[in-house]
């Protein structure tokens, strides 16, 4: 089922037209009745029917909100949508169900999942979300707002277990490094599963991600001790290439001749002061280079 648009005509002119026809039901009763009692039954009868239509006729007013809009049912079979707000007349003695078409957010739940390395994190995203089309969201899902807290629990969990909560290889994404990534693909999946109830989700954010109290601690130092090899390597990286950058103007400059004895003490001393984590004291040779 696919949203149509419902007959939607101007308020204030059929209230005119309810009101002359009111008008017109009154004045044949009033004709029709004397102090003696009914002298026609005719124009009684047809001012009943006057009024009766004139009642039939205000049934079809009704008062749309901004950003609002109304479904308009006529026993039990779905007669369109009317968006334009203000003061409207549609079908008479039809049903209609009032639904928003605002921007909504959800924020869902703090959710103990595993990630893809097995680790339990908690996790918790807000989505942004409006109705898109009424005839889905009124027709096709019993509650259009439980359908996407459920929906939205659901993708969310999905989510969470394709990634690792921290990965230090280059071509691994995971959950805290590659945020862009992750809520990219939340917000496919969570769109696929909305679209039954005609709803367009327009962003989807993390709210909360962690590792869950349990192994928090246990983590945090296995980040740390993965976060100090990273450096140190980058660190032993750079200083190798200072020492070969030394060793060679050295020798390109012809400032200092060294054996290979020599050369590797020098690299030694080099990569002691490059790689140490306190300040190197400086010690000044009086003698020979050999002494």
């Amino acid at each position: 089922m696919r949203e149509r648009t419902s007959l939607a005509l101007p308020g204030l002119l059929i209230l005119a037209v309810v009101i002359a026809v009111a008008a017109l039901g009154v004045y044949l009763l009033a004709g029709s009745i004397s102090e003696s009692g009914i002298e026609s039954p005719g124009p009684l009868g047809a001012g009943i029917l006057v009024l009766v239509g004139a009642g039939i006729l205000a049934s079809g007013l009704t008062v749309v909100q901004p950003n609002q809009s109304n479904v308009v049912i006529f026993l039990g079979h779905y007669l369109g949508t009317i968006r334009e707000n203000g003061f409207r007349w549609t079908w008479p003695l039809t049903y209609r169900k009032v639904v928003s078409l605002r921007v909504q957010n959800f924020d869902s739940q703090i959710l103990k999942v595993n990630d893809a390395a097995g680790n339990p994190v908690e996790v918790a995203a807000v989505i942004v979300w409006r109705v898109t089309d009424t005839a889905k969201a009124a027709f096709d899902v019993e509650d259009c707002e439980d359908f996407v807290k459920i929906q939205t629990e659901t993708a969310v969990r999905h989510m969470a277990s394709l990634y690792p909560y921290d990965s230090y290889a280059p071509d691994v994404a995971s959950l805290r490094a590659n945020a862009d990534q992750v809520m990219d693909s939340l917000h496919r999946e969570l769109q696929g599963q909305l679209e039954p109830a005609g709803v367009e989700v327009i962003r989807t954010q993390l709210r909360r991600l962690a590792y869950a109290p349990e192994i928090a601690a246990d983590m945090l130092r296995r980040q740390q001790a993965e976060a100090v090899v990273a450096a140190r390597s980058r660190i032993v990286e750079g200083a190798v290439g200072m020492v070969e950058m030394a060793l060679d103007a050295l020798s390109a400059k012809q400032i200092v001749r060294l054996d290979e004895e020599r050369k590797a003490a020098m690299v030694s001393n080099l990569l002691v002061v490059l790689c140490g984590e306190t300040r190197a004291q400086p010690v000044v040779n009086t003698g020979t280079l050999y002494q």
